[in-house]
């Protein structure tokens, strides 16, 4: 345990001090006194307010459960939508507003384009994400299946000049789709070219052709004669095409081209949150840290493949000569936000009234701001915000005074650091379902530093089957998306956010793609999030955003906005139709397929969080296809599984049945691992076992159906455990 240091009022555990007082303090020239005075302070003012609005919540669920007790008929939407708007749980909806940002970079308020979200605990990962604002389309193309591998074009061992040439086939059909060829294709020019400050394509056939739309030619570097990159523009997105012709690639091309660029993940979420685990000072220091490294430029990390190492650094900016041959440089990395924890939990790292922990994040927004100014002043060897605003994302707010209570959390703050009102910019998580059904309430409480806005399928079906746990036995989780609440919930998130002047100020956002080893199904499907209107979505990897920024290419979304804005609708009643099962009567196989599908998703995860401490993971399911799993994925497993056994769908024997026998899956699922502990091989005292059989037979009464707080407890214990034997 981390002994503490007093500071006026508080108590801060001594890694936290050190961090604070011997490092930011001195580099970023600040009086530590000061700052934690002003912490103190605002630890009294909002504590207690942070205690009123979790007591609303227990408040608010207890009357949902009790009305669900009590009737004996099935319930309609109006019936359900007035039982909420008495208990005040549905807000009155606010008179017509636009929200009015200022100082909005434009990454997030005019190109649309995928978004990375990424453990910040992870040093790798993180400036791997920050760097994937760029991305090779061929690599990414080559290394996954969105090219078959049919008639002898595998990816195997060395390079295949069958499945390369499947790849550069791809690439120039992507160039004729974002950038054409007036009367000519891309896989027909012999040499791109500037003439007369003009970009012109040589054919095979020796005639020369210039783009349908001259002006998304912008760039270039190199010669004019034989430059070395074209830059073109499409959609607010950049495209390169690298020539080369001595390079093993482009000697073989007509054209000497060797790559093709594209601008990716132009912002990525620096997460504190979902995919991390972080349960004591000392955790919560180490992703503090990797987040000043990265606004001050200077996190690496050292990567070893094989026996070639190197070190991983932050991508430096892009430079080139624009139309006139004058320098036209473009950001080499991602735009960073910031991810807090929400209100619900509560940081060992700071004490206060003596022994009590603060919640958790009103230190998140506290470090958080203290370490972007290495960016807000300039600090950094990099520029994070062109435009002088820090981006903070904050998540599992349940209606519009959650949200308040936010932006009077951020206005102490800003206060504290003496920096302008609403530089603070906000974005709001969709995924509770108060929020869901008060979105426009919510945001209208923070109109002038909002954002964003996002849905996230995973978290607020989690809270749909937790708020509506006693109204009856929900479907089967993969039935789930096929009901009319989740069309409704998705459509009303893009409907409100632009009828609240979203569109060119601010992100309406999509969930994430799960499986990062499925890229072809990811290409088919994920083009619906920019159709929708949405300017952004999430994906699991820098090759992911690669391939997603395609759908960005192909579908104008600010266009395509304005079609949803005209189309009239009201999404309420068909978000309060709760998705149980009915009448359908399932078979003992069904409730045992999805017991164990479910329990194999709860251990698979698990078992890395509480024994390695690993928030986010690529968890294998029960047909070994990889997933990503965070917090969501859990949330919605143990409590799918919670509600059936309070309506009697299964057994606690059954479910007891599932986690042996998906311990042994797990188990062996990761035999190809020295250090997995397995959880059969004493199941009465593995940590990660009971912890997840208490997610399941508890998760009823979990506060909000969050799996937190029984992760954090089981983690101390491991954590305490590892280090008792060392």
């Amino acid at each position: 345990m981390s002994s503490y240091i007093e500071c006026g009022d508080i108590k801060v555990a001594s890694p936290l001090f050190d961090f604070v007082v011997r490092e930011l303090c001195v580099e970023l020239e600040l009086e530590s006194v000061t700052l934690w005075e002003g912490l103190s302070k605002i630890i009294t003012h909002f504590v207690p307010r942070n205690i009123q609005l979790l007591q609303e919540r227990e408040r608010l669920q207890s009357h949902i459960n009790q009305w669900h007790l009590d009737r004996s008929h099935p319930i309609t939407p109006d019936q359900h939508r007035e039982y909420l708007t008495a208990i005040g749980y549905i807000c009155p909806e606010v008179p017509d507003f636009q929200i009015a940002p200022k100082n909005v970079d434009s990454e997030i308020s005019s190109q649309a384009a995928p978004q990375l979200v990424v453990p910040i605990s992870n040093a790798r990962f993180a400036i791997n994400a920050v760097n994937a604002r760029w991305g090779s389309l061929y690599d990414a193309l080559y290394g996954n299946d969105v090219i078959e591998e049919a008639g002898g074009a595998g990816k195997g061992i060395g390079y295949n000049p069958l499945r390369g040439r499947k790849v550069i086939e791809y690439g120039k059909e992507f160039l004729d789709s974002a950038v054409p060829l007036l009367d000519a294709f891309h896989r027909d020019v012999s040499k791109y070219f500037i003439r007369n400050n003009s970009l012109v394509m040589s054919l095979r056939d020796q005639r020369e052709v210039s783009l349908v739309a001259p002006e998304q030619w912008i760039g270039y570097s190199g010669d004019k004669e034989n430059p070395s990159i074209i830059l073109l523009k499409n959609n607010g997105l950049h495209i390169e095409i690298n020539i080369d012709y001595r390079s093993s690639i482009g000697a073989n091309d007509i054209a000497g081209v060797k790559d093709i660029i594209l601008e990716s993940a132009v912002t990525t979420i620096l997460d504190f949150e979902d995919s991390v685990a972080t349960v004591d000072s000392t955790d919560k220091v180490m992703v503090y840290r990797n987040l000043a490294g990265l606004l001050k430029g200077k996190l690496t990390a050292n990567v070893q493949r094989g026996s070639y190492k190197f070190e991983r650094r932050l991508a430096d900016d892009r430079c080139y000569l624009n139309r006139s041959d004058q320098p036209l440089i473009l950001k080499g990395r991602a735009l960073m936000f910031i991810r807090n924890v929400g209100h619900l939990m509560t940081s060992s790292a700071v004490l206060y009234r003596g022994d009590k922990e603060i919640p958790e994040g009103i230190l998140d927004i506290f470090m958080s701001s203290l370490i972007g100014i290495y960016d807000l002043s300039g600090k950094g060897q990099y520029k994070n915000s062109e435009k002088g605003s820090l981006y903070v994302v904050k998540p599992k707010m349940h209606g519009p005074d959650e949200v308040e209570f936010t932006n009077d959390l951020f206005n102490a703050v800003e206060d504290l650091f003496k920096i302008p009102r609403n530089t603070i910019k906000v974005g709001i998580m969709d995924e509770e379902r108060r929020t869901s059904l008060n979105l426009k309430s919510c945001i209208e409480k923070v109109k002038d530093r909002i954002v964003f806005i996002n849905t996230g399928f995973l978290d607020r079906t989690g809270d749909e089957i937790h708020t509506n746990m006693k109204a009856g036995a929900f479907a089967l989780k993969k039935d789930l998306k096929s009901r009319s609440w989740f069309e409704s919930y998705e459509s009303q998130n893009v409907k409100v956010g632009l009828a609240c002047g979203f569109q060119l100020k601010a992100q309406i956002g999509k969930g994430m793609w799960a499986m990062p080893d499925n890229m072809k199904d990811m290409m088919l499907s994920k083009i619906e999030h920019p159709q929708s209107g949405a300017t952004t979505a999430w994906v699991p990897s820098p090759t992911a955003a690669t391939l997603h920024s395609i759908h960005y290419h192909l579908i104008d979304v600010y266009n395509q906005q304005k079609e949803v804005l005209d189309v009239e609708s009201d999404f309420c009643n068909a978000m309060l139709e709760i998705p149980l099962l009915g009448n359908t009567v399932l078979s003992k196989d069904q409730i045992a397929n999805e017991l164990n599908n479910n329990v194999q998703s709860i251990l698979g995860y698990v078992v890395k969080w509480i024994d390695n401490g690993v928030g986010c993971s690529k968890v294998p399911d029960i047909e070994n296809v990889s997933l990503m799993e965070d917090r969501a994925t859990l949330r919605i497993s143990s409590q799918h599984i919670a509600n059936w056994l309070y309506h009697g769908i299964c057994s606690v024997e059954e479910v007891e049945h599932a986690l042996h026998l998906m311990a042994e899956v797990v188990d062996q699922q990761n035999e190809g691992d020295p250090t997995y502990q397995r959880m059969l091989e004493n199941p009465s005292e593995n940590l990660a076992l009971i912890a997840a059989r208490k997610l399941i037979l508890e998760g009823a009464t979990q506060p909000n159906g969050y799996t937190e707080p029984t992760l954090h407890y089981y983690r101390k214990r491991s954590k305490s455990l590892r280090d008792g034997r060392a």
